[in-house]
Formats: structure tokens, C-alpha cells, sequence
């Protein structure tokens, strides 16, 4: 079994840093996909109370300090990403898995978050890597 396919089947809860309140962002769109799919989405996002009806934190650590997640999905320019690890590695609870969707990669944040056992996901959309399971 691929790690994809296994990360997808056990994952419950999936924090997405960037979720946009706007029905017409990607993030949006894929949040609400995996909502369908019967994951719990945590809203990661400087403002609004609820997106996709749903609590929204106002940062990572706050996130992974209320909530069990599984997998956080990074909305956010590539360069972020080692700002999110550290914030990622600060918090008292870690995620399994940290998955910046398509189009995000950085090798700095990958070997940090590695180096403590979270697993690392680049340049992947988990809305298509769900379809691509058929499930």
C-alpha cells in the first residue's frame, strides 16, 4: 500500500493553513470535498469564526493545541513553509502528516518537520490524490 493511500485511509481530522472563506478558492473547494468524504476539517485563517461551519483557529499552534489532527494541509507560498514548521514543531501536539498541496515545496521545512518523525508530503493535491483511490 502507498503511503498516500495509507495516510488517506487512517487520517480523520485535517487542519488546512489557508482555507479560504471564498467558495471560489481552491482551498475552499478542497476543504469541502474532504468535508463530504467524512474528515473533520480544522480552518486555519486570520479571520472569520466559521468556515465551511466549522471553528476557525487563528494559527497552527492554536489548531494543534485544540485539536487532534491528523494531516495539516498548507494553502501558503512555498517560502512559508519553515515559518509553519517552526510554529508546527513549537506546539505541544504535532500532526502525523504536514502535505503542502500542488505547487508547494520547501526542502528546509521538509528536513525539519522530518527530523521529528512528521511525515512530509510536496507539491500534491490531496483532493486529487483522494479521487485517485476511487473511494
Amino acid at each position: 500500500m502507498s503511503d498516500i493511500k495509507k495516510i488517506l485511509q487512517t487520517a480523520k481530522r485535517i487542519g488546512i493553513v489557508g482555507l479560504s472563506p471564498d467558495i471560489a478558492k481552491d482551498s475552499n473547494q478542497v476543504g469541502k470535498y474532504l468535508q463530504q468524504k467524512g474528515f473533520k476539517i480544522i480552518p486555519i485563517y486570520p479571520k472569520e469564526e466559521k468556515i465551511l461551519e466549522q471553528k476557525v483557529y487563528r494559527n497552527v499552534k492554536e489548531a494543534l493545541e485544540n485539536e487532534n489532527i491528523d494531516i495539516l494541509v498548507i494553502f501558503r507560498k512555498s517560502e512559508i513553509c519553515v515559518d509553519i514548521a517552526l510554529e508546527v514543531l513549537s506546539a505541544k501536539t504535532l500532526p502525523k502528516v504536514f502535505w503542502m498541496q500542488l505547487g508547494i515545496s520547501n526542502t528546509q521545512a521538509k528536513d525539519m518537520l522530518e527530523s521529528k518523525g512528521i511525515q512530509v508530503i510536496e507539491n500534491k493535491c490531496i483532493k486529487i490524490e483522494y479521487q485517485a483511490l476511487g473511494e
